[in-house]
């Protein structure tokens, strides 16, 4: 029998970029790591 491995997600925290994203930050127990970017789009008050 093999043996296999599952990728468990702990999140490591979160943060904001200098353009005003959000970057939150993973890991698992093997090493592997994941950044997932979410954009933010900034509406310019003026146009409305």
């Amino acid at each position: 029998m093999s043996e296999q491995h599952v990728h468990v997600r702990r999140s490591l925290g979160m943060a904001v970029t200098a353009e005003g994203n959000l970057v939150e930050q993973s890991r698992c127990r093997c090493g592997a790591t994941w950044d997932r970017a979410y954009l933010v789009e900034i509406e310019d008050a003026e146009s409305e």
